[in-house]
């Protein structure tokens, strides 16, 4: 059963833009409320086209503290999130792995290139790895039922 699940995961989803060259990796906090870096940073060209990384719904699309955000509900209870991006989908748009979401700005902070995507992934409250999407980075168990 969980080779299935992992299996499903790793063929649903995609990089969100191309080539991949991750410059910055997930670092997440050691508590909620500390500093790190809650997804992976890729590097790509200004105005390049950011796309979904899966199947999903846009739960956003807007600007938040001046960097344009897209975030994306999918199965399960994940959610991506792209930043700094053009948003060209609307809240309530339906995407699937590979639809164009909007077009990244240059500018993110920490980024040692001219343009980084910010990707990132969560289940509830709980900051993930993106590239467990992919079969990559480091593999983390969680009960389907949240409650527990």
């Amino acid at each position: 059963m969980l080779r299935l699940l992992i299996l499903l995961v790793v063929t649903s989803f995609g990089w969100p833009v191309a080539p991949p060259a991750v410059v910055r990796p997930f670092d997440p906090p050691a508590r909620p409320w500390l500093p790190g870096h809650r997804g992976i940073d890729i590097a790509a060209p200004p105005s390049a086209v950011v796309r979904a990384a899966g199947a999903g719904t846009v739960l956003f699309a807007g600007t938040i503290a001046g960097r344009g955000v897209v975030s994306v509900g999918h199965a399960g209870g994940l959610r991506t999130t792209y930043e700094p991006v053009t948003a060209t989908v609307d809240l309530g748009t339906v995407v699937v792995r590979g639809d164009p979401i909007g077009r990244l700005e240059a500018g993110h902070h920490g980024c040692p290139q001219v343009a980084c995507l910010h990707w990132g992934l969560r289940r509830g409250p709980l900051y993930l790895d993106p590239l467990a999407l992919l079969g990559l980075g480091r593999v983390r168990l969680l009960p389907l039922d949240q409650a527990r």
